[in-house]
């Protein structure tokens, strides 16, 4: 991270991204505030959250919805949080070269590394997972462990932390995930408030 500058949050959206697995953690890392924070000023926001696509045009996702990113992977901020999130949209680009590679290549310039859902798969084949533990969405666990034998699949969890790198299992989970990602970065209290602002009740499960 850059002293005195915002956190900066990438978060990667493709056709038939799932909805939730992208606007669930823009809000919660939106919508986190310092503790010193007397209101919610812009003034007072520690993470910089925007929007990364391959092409600038309009993305749709799952469910219909159109969706304008920030920027694309050729000219968006430096990161020091990439989120990729899930949808059946990453059946297809698992196999796309062009975004694998900026996976890989963002990822060794980033502070952490995030999925959410089958958007693991996508760090799974830019090389991220080999030899770490990981999770994604329920149904998609054997079809990890048969994908990445060289990945140790964790089941019945919210989320997985291996120190730079943190996976979630599905949907509403990447916003658990984002909190503990708040926590790790600034601290209990702030997460704690961060969820009382959204009214969300924090479901951490079981954290491994």
């Amino acid at each position: 991270m850059r002293p005195n500058e915002p956190i900066n949050v990438g978060i990667l959206i493709f056709d038939e991204v799932e909805v939730l697995d992208f606007c669930g953690p823009f809000e919660v890392f939106s919508v986190t505030r310092l503790p010193e924070a007397t209101e919610r000023a812009e003034a007072t926001r520690p993470f910089a959250v925007f929007t990364i696509a391959q092409q600038s045009r309009t993305i749709k996702a799952v469910g219909g919805l159109r969706v304008e990113p920030h920027f694309t992977i050729e000219n968006h901020p430096p990161l020091d949080i990439l989120v990729v999130p899930g949808g059946m949209g990453t059946r297809r680009e698992v196999n796309n070269p062009a975004l694998i590679e900026w996976i890989r290549k963002v990822s060794g310039e980033t502070q952490l590394n995030t999925s959410v859902c089958t958007g693991s798969f996508m760090l799974g084949q830019a090389g991220l997972l080999e030899g770490h533990r990981a999770t994604t969405h329920w149904l998609s666990l054997d079809r990890m462990q048969q994908t990445f034998p060289a990945v140790t699949v964790v089941r019945e969890t919210r989320w997985v932390d291996e120190g730079n790198l943190v996976t979630s299992a599905g949907i509403s989970a990447g916003i658990d995930m984002s909190l503990h990602v708040v926590e790790k970065l600034l601290g209990r209290a702030v997460a704690e408030n961060t969820a009382r602002q959204m009214e969300y009740a924090w479901n951490e499960g079981v954290t491994v």
